[in-house]
């Protein structure tokens, strides 16, 4: 037996080594640390090296780390006072917390005599502690180290950390972070005692935004159908992650919001393929997210299910990028009572994006505030036209018309303030009758019918030729002719398809072109003052749907309604919150609220006409941003790890 401090051990393990010709790696993937019970990961590459103060050579302790607080000050305010201004609006930043007043390192440009006490100590007023101040750089570039959280190594390496948040509604298939200009990976990082993943999160405080960066420092969640460079894309399928490499570019959806300054934080939940289905009955690859509405055992809807549910939970998650195709946006948005759009068809290519059907797909946002909300359509829209006269003629579809309940008192109170601010009298549409007086030629009398198998026509057979075929194909060359597994959801839809002869399709396409040539000439017509000669209201209604409860298989999306207007007719529909209704819930036995949420249409390509209106609305207090919690406008979430 060889001993541990045996000669001939070492030299049989050195001879092993030498023979079996090892190679080592050692790449260091950043680290955890505890900051004020705060948690934080740090990356392992430096944000820049500076001067390590001696002064602060005690103050190192984990990983050879000390915390500390940039500030850069301006030519103006280089004063003590202007020193405890800056950091006193710190406050207000998710990151940041007075364990970083460790020490402050001073930025301000040259010719700028600061009088404060550089290179000694001080207490801030309020502070808990003595910090350290010392001058970080003084030239023209003062500027390149932005003022916020640090970490700073005894080399002096320089860290911008990001603050780790519990993913408990299961919203992120993959938390990510940026390696590089052109690049992501995922983020090799946890909380401790916590049972569900972390998303990391950058300082509000690094960011500044400019004409060019519009949206710089808004945190954003993609839906994980959309290609991000150096991340594998699942379209909520196991076997595709698993199949086809990471993406060498960016979707162009994502490629624009990133231009423009957006911080990706991580891809988030779709239903299967961006198929509808319903949380507990038809999710199997992957858990559906938790609606954090009402009781917090609701529907989160489908498809851009992780934006919404992240949205409705998160205050740290400023936006989510969806898609809608028959209503993907629109239904999480409804349930969980977010602002969501479903814009004119065509306004961004959707390269890089997996298909549904490339005649309905649409790539839209999900979010809180109407502000952030129109700041990224400027930029995912380029050259949309915005306008700030109405139009007087307000149709509704379907809309309530007496308070039989909470949630039609709350719909007709927002009417009527519409009404009001618009000076007009809304007038119930009934498209039915509609169609079949101003009926097209050699169009079917009953506009169900005609319409009845367009929709799952068009997603079944687009998405079989687009996706599941070459999909099958690659997975059966790799794995000895095998098959992938798939969601019952997309089976059903993509069976009744291939029942179908693809001369199906051409129709399916020309009745969607005979509808929307009627809409356009009937309904809503284009209009050179006002975009748009009306504005359409739908709602969807207030209804639980428990995610506990099982349902039969899943069915084929025939028939027509209110939610495949804008399909068919490439019109934006965008979701408004509007307010709360009460229910009781089976699951708390306690009366809860969920959201009442309108929708809003215009003629194609009037988007900025709507984007428009509701900024005029929440400034005229007609509607708010929502918050996350229990109901739009706050309270403790009941599902919470």
């Amino acid at each position: 037996m060889f001993s541990l401090k045996s000669p001939a051990l070492f030299i049989f393990l050195s001879s092993l080594f030498q023979h079996l010709n090892w190679a080592i790696s050692l790449t260091s993937t950043g680290q955890t640390l505890v900051l004020n019970d705060i948690p934080y990961y740090v990356p392992a590459t430096p944000f820049a090296t500076v001067p390590f103060p001696n002064s602060l050579q005690s103050a190192a302790s984990a990983g050879g780390l000390a915390p500390v607080t940039v500030v850069v000050l301006s030519a103006s305010n280089a004063s003590l006072s202007g020193l405890e201004q800056a950091i006193d609006a710190f406050g207000v930043d998710d990151v940041w917390n007075e364990g970083f007043l460790e020490a402050i390192l001073v930025s301000y440009a040259t010719g700028v005599k600061p009088i404060i006490p550089l290179n000694g100590s001080f207490t801030l007023p309020g502070a808990n502690q003595s910090s350290l101040i010392s001058v970080l750089q003084s030239n023209n570039s003062s500027s390149s180290i932005p003022s916020g959280p640090y970490f700073l190594s005894t080399s002096g390496s320089l860290y911008q950390p990001l603050r780790l948040y519990s993913d408990f509604a299961g919203a992120f298939t993959q938390p990510l972070i940026r390696v590089s200009n052109s690049a992501y990976a995922a983020l090799p990082a946890n909380i401790a005692g916590i049972q569900s993943p972390a998303v990391g999160v950058p300082s509000r405080l690094y960011y500044t935004k400019t004409a060019h960066q519009p949206l710089a420092g808004v945190r954003l969640g993609v839906k994980d159908i959309y290609d991000v460079a150096g991340v594998r894309t699942s379209d909520g399928n196991r076997a595709w992650y698993g199949l086809f490499p990471p993406a060498s570019v960016n979707a162009v959806p994502v490629q624009r919001l990133v231009d423009a300054g957006a911080v990706i934080v991580g891809k988030m939940k779709t239903s299967q393929f961006a198929n509808g289905e319903t949380a507990t009955a038809d999710w199997v690859d992957y858990h559906s997210p938790f609606n954090p509405r009402g009781d917090g055992y609701q529907d989160p809807s489908s498809s851009s299910s992780g934006p919404g549910a992240g949205e409705g939970s998160y205050p740290w998650l400023d936006l989510g990028l969806g898609s809608d195709t028959g209503g993907s946006i629109r239904g999480p948005s409804q349930v969980q009572g977010l602002f969501g759009n479903r814009p004119s068809h065509g306004l961004v290519a959707l390269t890089g994006v997996m298909p549904l059907a490339p005649q309905l797909d649409t790539a839209g946002f999900l979010t809180r505030d109407p502000a952030i909300w129109v700041a990224a359509a400027k930029v995912l829209y380029v050259d949309l036209p915005f306008y700030n006269q109405y139009p007087k003629t307000l149709y509704t579809v379907d809309y309530p018309t007496s308070a039989d309940n909470e949630a039609d008192a709350v719909l007709l109170a927002f009417l009527a303030k519409l009404e009001g601010f618009l000076s007009t009298s809304a007038t119930a549409l009934n498209l039915s009758t509609l169609w079949t007086n101003t009926l097209p030629a050699g169009a079917d009398p009953s506009l169900d019918e005609f319409l009845n198998i367009t929709y799952p026509i068009l997603i079944s057979k687009e998405q079989t030729m687009l996706v599941r075929d070459p999909f099958y194909a690659a997975y059966a060359a790799v794995h000895d002719g095998r098959r992938p597994f798939v969601d019952p959801a997309p089976l059903v839809r993509w069976a009744f398809g291939d029942s179908y002869p693809n001369s199906t399709l051409t129709e399916a396409v020309a009745n969607k072109t005979v509808f929307q040539d009627w809409w356009s000439a009937n309904v809503q017509r284009n209009d050179s003052a006002t975009c748009s000669d009306s504005l359409l209201l739908y709602t969807a209604g207030v209804n639980p749907l428990y995610r506990n409860e099982y349902n039969g298989p899943p069915q084929v999306p025939y028939g027509f309604g209110t939610s495949r207007i804008s399909p068919f007719t490439e019109v934006p529909d965008f979701v408004i919150p509007i307010g709360s209704a009460a229910y009781n819930s089976t699951i708390t036995l306690h009366t809860e609220f969920l959201p009442v949420t309108v929708d809003i249409l215009a003629a194609k390509g009037c988007d900025g006409l709507i984007f428009n209106l509701v900024q005029d609305l929440q400034a005229a207090g007609i509607v708010n941003a929502s918050l996350t919690g229990q109901t739009i406008t706050g309270g403790e979430i009941l599902l919470r790890m």
